[in-house]
């Protein structure tokens, strides 16, 4: 017999190591009824009408697809795929609340993690590879993401995080709006490995409150090597952060350190400094400012096509983790987390 959707989710989250809060817990509730006037930008967006007019911009660009920074041009609305395997109908791998991710993220509640299936960046040692390339995950309508996403506030979560949104953008809008309608409130994570086309990240100005960008290569090469020919990614994720910030800025939290506005920038350091970490702090520090809030981390461990990789197929050592801080610190960031 198939297992019902919530049954789905609760087994898949299991399956991917993420912690459960059960529905009414005591931790969800003082959540959920924290005081605090926060209001994300999307409703505000939807009272002017413009969150509609965003909308329908988005899902106009899926006929000859540029949503991401690959810009294959497949008609996804006429059912094909592209590079990211997923045409209009979306799928969903888990959604559920979420304690690894950063601690002004987190907090009591947990982060209301919602994990979309298939990728456009296909990295060759994804550690949710299940998920981003072999697709594992169920199709899902756009009223049932809302679903999830009112659920994820009734569970007292205290954002929904959207992880591996670059592809299916305009289906995520279309889904806040319906939930919006519904009562969602919280603030919008976009959680992204930042190959990303900057035209659709300018859509989502006022849309999304907190961006959660990855910095993942400083060298073109490099890129194209170990992200199915991404040749472009460190010009792409460079412009797409710097637009992001400009919109953002630097992270914001409530009395209860719950971030509600800003961005987070993850850079995961490599063996043999192959994502270019002393040039990544650097460019943070130029760019963007030392204050910005990084979070620097060295829980790289090889999967999936890794092991065919000798320069990648083992993790970091010691050496190489304090390199990476040491370069951090010189570079002079500020708001630095590891």
């Amino acid at each position: 017999m198939a297992s019902s959707r919530r049954e789905f989710v609760w087994q898949s989250l299991a399956a991917a190591g993420t912690v459960l809060v059960p529905p009414g817990c005591e931790a969800g509730r003082q959540a959920a009824d924290a005081p605090g006037a926060f209001e994300p930008g999307y409703l505000r967006l939807e009272q002017q009408g413009e969150l509609a007019q965003r909308e329908e911009a988005l899902w106009q660009r899926l006929g000859e697809c540029d949503i991401c920074a690959r810009g294959c041009g497949a008609n996804r609305l006429a059912g094909e795929t592209g590079v990211c395997s997923t045409p209009a109908r979306i799928k969903v791998y888990s959604a559920g609340p979420h304690f690894g991710e950063e601690r002004e993220l987190v907090g009591r509640g947990g982060s209301g993690t919602v994990f979309f299936s298939n990728c456009n960046l296909l990295c060759s040692f994804c550690q949710n590879w299940e998920i981003n390339h072999r697709g594992d995950g169920q199709h899902t309508s756009l009223g049932e993401l809302a679903d999830m996403m009112l659920g994820l506030q009734r569970r007292g979560c205290h954002n929904i995080n959207l992880v591996t949104p670059s592809h299916v953008v305009p289906q995520i809008v279309r889904a806040v709006r319906i939930a919006a309608g519904r009562g969602l409130r919280l603030p919008l994570v976009f959680n992204t490995g930042s190959y990303d086309n900057i035209e659709v990240i300018k859509l989502l100005d006022g849309i999304v409150d907190i961006y959660l960008p990855d910095f993942k290569y400083q060298d073109g090469e490099l890129a194209a090597k170990y992200s199915s020919g991404a040749a472009d990614y460190p010009e792409v994720a460079a412009a797409v952060i710097a637009e992001m910030h400009r919109q953002v800025g630097i992270l914001e939290t409530d009395d209860r350190g719950i971030a509600t506005r800003g961005l987070i920038i993850r850079h995961l350091v490599m063996p043999h400094n192959i994502a270019g970490t002393d040039r990544f702090v650097k460019w943070v520090a130029d760019e963007l400012g030392p204050e910005v809030y990084v979070n620097l981390m060295a829980q790289y461990r090889p999967e999936y096509k890794a092991f065919d990789m000798a320069e990648i197929s083992r993790r970091l050592t010691r050496e190489e983790w304090r390199r990476a801080v040491e370069w951090a610190a010189a570079a002079g960031l500020a708001n630095l987390h590891t």
